[in-house]
């Protein structure tokens, strides 16, 4: 059977892009691999409306990508971190791919936003998500994000 003639509707690719196939999720889920965790964090740096982040996390919650974490600040009332899981943290290598494919073919002049580098021995990590180095695979916990030449301060 040629590609043409099968069916598309049981598409991995297709169900995963049901979960994050949208710009907003992705960029979502780009600042929780970089640490954001609050709602009103994601609100100011990702730039959206509260009605669209408030939906897109709670499917990101609802498909297991994203766990809600209480949290309270003296004074205040208790509210919600998100936080990724296991199926969340299994998308990393899948933003990583992405930045990399940007930053060759959609980069920034003056270079890129992030360096993405292996904590231990500073190399660079590739799509591979493997340092440069005689490394296995890297977690995200291995590796360190710094400034690039490109980050500017926010406005």
């Amino acid at each position: 059977m040629k590609w043409l003639e099968m069916s598309t509707e049981n598409c991995t690719i297709q169900r995963t892009l049901d979960v994050v196939g949208e710009k907003w999720t992705l960029l979502i889920l780009r600042d929780a691999f970089n640490g954001v965790r609050r709602f009103d964090d994601f609100r100011r740096h990702v730039g959206l409306s509260e009605a669209v982040l408030a939906d897109r996390l709670r499917k990101l919650v609802a498909a297991g990508v994203l766990q809600t974490v209480p949290y309270q600040e003296q004074g205040n009332r208790t509210r919600n971190e998100y936080r990724l899981t296991r199926k969340g943290r299994d998308l990393w290598p899948v933003l990583v791919a992405l930045r990399q494919w940007g930053e060759t073919y959609a980069a920034d002049p003056e270079g890129p936003v992030l360096d993405i580098r292996h904590s231990d021995c500073g190399a660079p990590v590739h799509v591979v998500v493997e340092c440069s180095g005689e490394h296995a695979p890297l977690t995200p916990a291995e590796v360190s994000v710094l400034p690039g030449p490109a980050a500017r301060p926010r406005t």
